[in-house]
């Protein structure tokens, strides 16, 4: 009974650091490509201290585990004992990055997030953004790669390409364009592309869901009439500025393909990420007869729609008399 009794003992002493001691807190351990064990050693070191990364390392070389086909972020919970992280390192069991994208109002922006999350430069993913042949396989143009950055919460591994992150994160677009919702654009006279363009338009006109399909109408009537949309959020993205609270006769002079009171249609591309439920409101509204809108003079953020000019111009008199005596410029 003693020499088993010592046995025990001798093998606690040996396997209590690997099993009973756990990380001091939870971090990403990210090891890039062709690492070594001493970048893998020298990662946890910096996140963990000496002694917590020794006890791992020690564990590893008993796998021979080679970390150049380990590529990849892997995270360690805290509490994690030394055998458990020495698993999850060498095991090629990587941690996917959640991915939050919301409203994002410029591309280079949204790329440089992106880039900022992953293991790749922003340079490599705005070539795949500008690859006019991938794009096409979501049925976009380079002018309109916004439009498949969904709002919405991805998961992705940190080691992925540009090309396999776009995947993933296009693939929510992808399934929101399926056969029933191309015969809704379809009869609105609308690709999907250009509804997800509109839809944009849409979500920085007002904040209200019971306006947002009003609203989407009201710009399909005015392309139908071939008139132009003036939509004064097209005017904000063209001068990069959507603080502005008045636009003023110097703002609709820009000259931008993205300013909708001198260019007939669309702008060529979204003027933010687009959100699926506007785009679902769009394509399910009801028809209406507006061909105008302006903001209500109560800054409640709605609006009042009219179908004749001279009603517009009533209500627009209104709201300037209102930005006036709140010395709103």
């Amino acid at each position: 009974m003693l020499a088993l009794a010592l046995l025990i003992a001798a093998f606690m002493a040996v396997i209590y650091p690997f099993v009973m001691v756990g990380a001091p807190n939870g971090r990403d351990i990210r090891i890039p490509r062709n690492a070594s064990s001493e970048n893998v050693r020298d990662s946890l070191t910096k996140e963990f201290g000496e002694d917590y990364a020794g006890k791992v390392m020690r564990l590893v070389s008993m796998r021979k585990t080679d970390f150049k086909t380990r590529h990849g972020l892997y995270h360690i919970e805290k509490g994690s004992n030394a055998l458990s992280a020495m698993r999850k390192l060498t095991s090629g069991g990587e941690t996917p990055v959640r991915l939050t994208i919301n409203g994002f109002r410029s591309l280079p922006l949204l790329v440089d997030k992106i880039s900022a999350k992953f293991d790749f430069p922003a340079d490599s993913l705005w070539d795949v953004l500008s690859d006019r042949e991938f794009m096409a396989s979501f049925g976009v143009t380079p002018e309109q790669a916004m439009a498949i950055f969904l709002n919405n919460t991805y998961e992705v591994y940190w080691s992925a390409s540009p090309r396999e992150a776009v995947e993933k994160i296009g693939g929510n677009y992808r399934l929101l364009w399926e056969e029933t919702n191309r015969r809704k654009a379809a009869a609105l006279g609308l690709t999907p592309s250009e509804v997800t363009v509109l839809s944009t338009i849409v979500d920085e006109e007002t904040n209200s869901e019971g306006e947002k399909p009003i609203i989407g109408r009201l710009y399909i009537n005015r392309l139908k009439k071939g008139m132009r949309l003036q939509a004064d959020p097209t005017v904000k993205f063209a001068v990069n500025d959507f603080t502005l609270r008045r636009i003023t006769a110097k703002h609709l002079k820009v000259e931008s393909p993205y300013n909708t009171y001198l260019n007939f249609g669309l702008p060529p591309g979204p003027i933010r990420t687009p959100d699926e439920t506007t785009i679902r409101a769009i394509l399910n509204s009801d028809p209406n007869d507006y061909l105008y809108m302006c903001a209500k003079d109560d800054f409640s953020g709605r609006h009042n729609f009219s179908t004749s000019y001279s009603e517009h111009m009533q209500n627009a008199l209104r709201y300037r008399h209102a930005l006036d005596r709140n010395d709103i410029h």
